[in-house]
């Protein structure tokens, strides 16, 4: 027998492991995928494809058209997203909408900030008035606004004409320099709860040990809150104020039960003055402002997207 035989003979083991190959280095099987994906898949992206993307495909068609939303129509390219750049009307409803959007983005942001400190800390019945606090975001926001329209129209002025305040008697639904404070009041008063929610989250995410460490070094509760609260909550706050800023652009609910765009046209929103001219026969012409808003809209999402990845906070 050969030095090579008996060396095989000594070692079957390594032999058999020679001649077959590892379950890692076989070629892997391609996994099948269930079927139950696809019948939970299939329908959605079929439903979203039908009524969303279809739809806005139309939309974005009869935007380069002068359909009336009945009748006849004719291309006409360009000529509806040209014209609303010098209509009054679409660019005070622009101006409005983004003014709006910003003045309850920062009301929200410091409301909701100031709640979650205070449901954060130690007081009595934390669990309960956590839940009653949300109580606003469930309630439809036109209910809301037509509880506050009769509060803002009939118990205010009541109330102001029994304490002698002279101004407060004439509802402020009613003036055009103060119909916008009334919609951010409500607005603000039905949001805040979601940004609460999103500051608990980040505060319960930050470490006791910061704060015992912060303590021991004889800082303030001022001195805590600014230099390790506000910084671990950075990325807390970029969310809610670009979530709140790209909801708010889209305010419509409220301001039909409160105000119906008025007075006059003081408050109309970009989603009001649309869906007005869809049934006003500027079906074209709103569409078209639509699409523009639309664009709006996700150049808002994207800097959304670009500031969360930017902002990640961590305790190290």
């Amino acid at each position: 027998m050969s030095a090579l035989a008996a060396t095989r003979a000594a070692r079957p083991d390594a032999t058999a492991a020679a001649a077959d190959p590892s379950p890692h280095e076989a070629p892997r099987r391609r996994r099948r995928v269930d079927r139950t994906y696809y019948l939970m898949l299939v329908p959605a992206v079929l439903l979203f494809t039908v009524f969303i993307t279809l739809t806005g495909l139309v939309g974005m068609f009869y935007s380069l058209t002068n359909y009336a939303g009945f009748g006849d129509w004719k291309f006409v390219g360009l000529r509806n997203y040209t014209s609303m750049f010098s209509d009054p009307r679409i660019l005070e409803s622009y101006a409005f909408t983004m003014w709006f959007a910003v003045v309850t983005t920062v009301v929200v942001n410091v409301l909701a900030l100031l709640l979650a400190l205070g449901l954060n800390g130690r007081i009595k019945w934390k669990r309960g008035l956590r839940g009653i606090y949300v109580i606003p975001m469930v309630i439809s926001g036109i209910v809301i606004a037509y509880v506050f329209n009769y509060l803002f129209s009939h118990a205010v002025p009541a109330l102001a004409a029994q304490i002698g305040w002279t101004a407060g008697e004439t509802s402020m639904l009613a003036s055009e320099s103060w119909a916008w404070l009334a919609i951010v009041i409500v607005t603000a008063w039905q949001a805040t709860p979601m940004a609460v929610i999103i500051y608990l989250a980040g505060l319960l995410a930050i470490p006791t040990e910061v704060y015992e460490a912060a303590q021991l070094d004889g800082a303030s509760a001022w001195r805590r809150f600014r230099s390790v609260t506000f910084p671990l909550l950075i990325g807390y706050v970029t969310i809610n104020t670009i979530l709140g800023f790209k909801g708010f652009l889209n305010a419509y609910d409220i301001i039909v039960g409160l105000t119906n765009g008025g007075p006059g046209t003081s408050t109309m929103s970009v989603a009001m003055t649309i869906f007005t001219g869809f049934a006003g026969g500027e079906y074209a012409f709103q569409m078209a402002n639509a699409v523009v808003f639309f664009v709006v809209t996700v150049a808002v999402s994207l800097l959304q997207l670009f500031l969360v990845r930017k902002r990640e906070v961590k305790v190290s």
